[in-house]
C-alpha cells in the first residue's frame, strides 16, 4: 500500500534547530512541537491510515532555493515521523515500525516548496 502525504511550506532543518537549540533549549522544544504537530494535522486532514510499520519511503523536497545543504533538509523526516506517531499513523519511530529503505529527493520550485512523503507499506 502507498500513501503520500503533502506538507506545504518547509519544515525547519538541522542547522536552524541547532541555532535555537543552543540560543534557547526551550526554542527547540517549541520548535520540534510546532513541526510535530504540523505534521499530526497534515495527516489527520488528508486521511492517512494507520499501518503496522512502514517498508519503504520516498521524501521530495520541493525546495523554494538551493542555498540549504541536502542532509539539513532531510533532518525533516525526525518531524515526520514524530508526526506519525502522534497521529496514531505508526505505533512509534523505532527500527521496528520505520524503513530501511529511504530515498530523498530534491527539487527546485520557487512558487509552491512543499514536501511529499510517499510511505510503502508492504503487505502479506
Amino acid at each position: 500500500m502507498l500513501q503520500r502525504l503533502v506538507i506545504k511550506g518547509t519544515i525547519t532543518s538541522l542547522n536552524e534547530y541547532i541555532n535555537k537549540e543552543r540560543t534557547n533549549r526551550y526554542a527547540a522544544a517549541a520548535i520540534k512541537k510546532k513541526e510535530t504537530e504540523r505534521i499530526f494535522w497534515e495527516c489527520k486532514t488528508q486521511k492517512i491510515k494507520p499501518v503496522p510499520r512502514i517498508d519503504e519511503i520516498t521524501i521530495t523536497f520541493y525546495n523554494p532555493n538551493t542555498k540549504s545543504d541536502t542532509d539539513n533538509l532531510e533532518f525533516a523526516q525526525k518531524f515526520i515521523f514524530d508526526g506519525l506517531v502522534l497521529a496514531g499513523i505508526i505505533p512509534d519511530d523505532s527500527q521496528k515500525h520505520t524503513p530501511k529503505k529511504k530515498i530523498f529527493i530534491h527539487e527546485l520550485d520557487k512558487k509552491n516548496p512543499r514536501i511529499v512523503f510517499e510511505a510503502t507499506t508492504l503487505e502479506g
